[in-house]
């Protein structure tokens, strides 16, 4: 067409305006045809790639000024305008690997101006929020400007080459692991990370994934595994209170002191299963078995071994003048004069020692009481919604019955031997306690064994170095040196009711009748101390 309008022109065959209307016509025909390629090179922003320098610069300026965030969008779409420059570049094997190539690039950057600053940011915030009860620094709105951080993550997801990048998704995930691995850690911590959930739902729209811990509470305590392989330092280093079931650390170098009582052993019996009780027992018997070699060659010792006789001799020969009364003079004597015999460098005397090491003997079978209590009571947690204990149904005979498949046979099996298993302990326990006495009662009456025979008459002077230790140990309480302080240590009476039955003298230490003993001592001492309050107040 050209060619011919030329032809024409030339011949004069067109006027000069019929010419400049053709040139006109075919200038728009022009840009029409190439209006595509014109708007496709105006619009290329493929020259990005050889200054991808300044992505980090970008994202780092965007993340200062959240209002920004919504263009990120164009900036990842310039970007993908890189593909055809990248196509042509030779250096690189495949086509596939520049692109990975740039595409890392670019990620790690995003991740580390934006994404980790952005998470960081968040979360500190969440704990502020959250411990605000705390004297923190002076976050007054009107003095401190906070970011809108709001805003990067109302972010839509971005497309960049074949994958989206989702800064919500990206913060949630964070603080998802985040707190779930910090509550494994610390497990008494729980609540706080459960609010720091409920706060970033609130404030910033996030939806959090509850960390289902299986059977973890703030009340877990020390794992029963734990105690089980370290029962002479548990028995050595915690206090047990006979009346609450639990134990109380002795010391700590934290601000609090550790408590274990029937919940913690029940969700760790929950957690581990109800074989780990026989497991449990097991190792306390090869405890006490040790114990228990001290304690004869304690009472083998020459020096106390012919003291007692001597009490015993006493006693037998004066109780009739003694009112049936052993008396609180005596033991007293005693409790004094063994310290002649030496002391350790902590200060302790040999009865000292004895009473400590019945103490451990006696925190082992308080151990072993909460562990009865504990599997009892996860038991019961576990056959709650059995409806009728004595009357429960046989699932795998009605199965068969019906003629159901294999597999509904087999799990039927299961849930019955699970129901039958939950039940009997639940019903009749195990008595840990007659299993302890029994294994040790046959040795230690032995006639081999007559040096423990007089173990009875040593409790009097015991019970005296016991008041002692707990009327200082209470003492020390509202001190500032709070060293050997403490409020409870019962595992010295369970330690004696426990070798008194395994030596069947029950009825020779009632035959002292020492508690009657030591209320007449101090009655007549409240009586003197009266009489002489009112020989002062005749004399004034």
């Amino acid at each position: 067409c050209r060619l011919a309008i030329e032809v024409a022109r030339q011949g004069k065959a067109l006027s000069s305006d019929d010419n400049m209307m053709f040139v006109n016509i075919f200038r728009r025909i022009d840009v029409i045809t190439e209006y595509q390629c014109k708007v496709r090179s105006a619009c290329d922003t493929s020259f990005i790639y050889w200054h991808r320098s300044i992505a980090p610069v970008y994202f780092s300026h965007v993340f200062n000024n959240p209002t920004l965030a919504p263009n990120l969008q164009y900036f990842f779409a310039g970007l993908a305008d890189c593909h055809h420059q990248i196509s042509m570049m030779k250096h690189l094997s495949t086509e596939t690997n520049k692109i990975e190539l740039l595409e890392k690039d670019v990620k790690d950057h995003f991740e580390k101006e934006i994404l980790q600053p952005l998470c960081n940011e968040i979360e500190t915030d969440l704990r502020l929020s959250t411990h605000s009860h705390l004297q923190l620094d002076d976050r007054n709105p009107l003095k401190y400007c906070k970011k809108n951080i709001s805003a990067l993550l109302a972010t839509p997801p971005i497309r960049f080459f074949d994958s989206y990048l989702d800064v919500k998704k990206h913060v949630t995930h964070y603080l998802d692991s985040t707190f779930y691995n910090l509550t494994t850690v610390a497990l008494h911590d729980w609540r706080s990370y459960a609010v720091m959930r409920n706060l970033a739902h609130q404030k910033y729209g996030l939806q959090m994934i509850e960390a289902h811990l299986p059977s973890q509470t703030i009340e877990q305590g020390i794992d029963v595994l734990e105690i089980m392989r370290n029962i002479h330092v548990f028995v050595s280093r915690y206090s047990y209170n006979l009346n609450n079931q639990l134990f109380v650390e002795q010391s700590s170098n934290n601000k609090h002191l550790n408590t274990i009582n029937i919940r913690h052993i029940a969700n760790s019996i929950r957690t581990h299963g109800t074989g780990i009780m026989n497991t449990t027992i097991n190792f306390t018997f090869q405890y006490l078995r040790k114990k228990f070699f001290v304690f004869s060659q304690f009472l083998y010792d020459d020096h106390i071994y012919s003291r007692l006789v001597k009490d015993a001799r006493y006693f037998k020969e004066q109780k009739d003048e003694l009112d049936q009364c052993y008396p609180y003079e005596r033991a007293d004597k005693f409790n004094r004069g063994i310290r002649k015999l030496g002391l350790t460098p902590e200060g302790l005397s040999f009865l000292d020692q004895f009473r400590i090491l019945i103490t451990h003997i006696g925190n082992a079978m308080g151990y072993i009481r909460m562990i009865r209590s504990g599997g009892i009571h996860a038991c019961a947690n576990a056959i709650r919604f059995v409806p009728d204990l004595d009357d429960i149904v046989n699932l795998e005979e009605l199965t068969k019955e019906e003629e159901l498949p294999a597999d509904t046979v087999q799990a039927a099996a299961n849930l019955d031997s699970v129901l039958n298993n939950l039940t009997k302990n639940f019903a009749e326990g195990t008595a840990y306690f007659k299993m302890l006495v029994d294994v040790f009662t046959k040795s230690m009456r032995d006639p081999k064994n007559q040096h423990l025979k007089n173990f009875y008459m040593i409790i009097p002077p015991l019970t005296l170095n016991f008041v002692e230790q707990m009327m200082n140990g209470k003492e020390k309480i509202n001190k500032k040196n709070k060293i050997g302080a403490t409020f409870t240590d019962d595992g010295f009476s369970m330690g004696i009711a426990y070798i008194l039955k395994l030596l069947d003298q029950y009825s020779a230490f009632d035959s002292l009748h020492w508690f009657q003993s030591v209320n007449a001592k101090f009655r007549s001492e409240e009586k003197e101390v009266k009489e002489s309050k009112q020989r002062e107040a005749d004399v004034k």
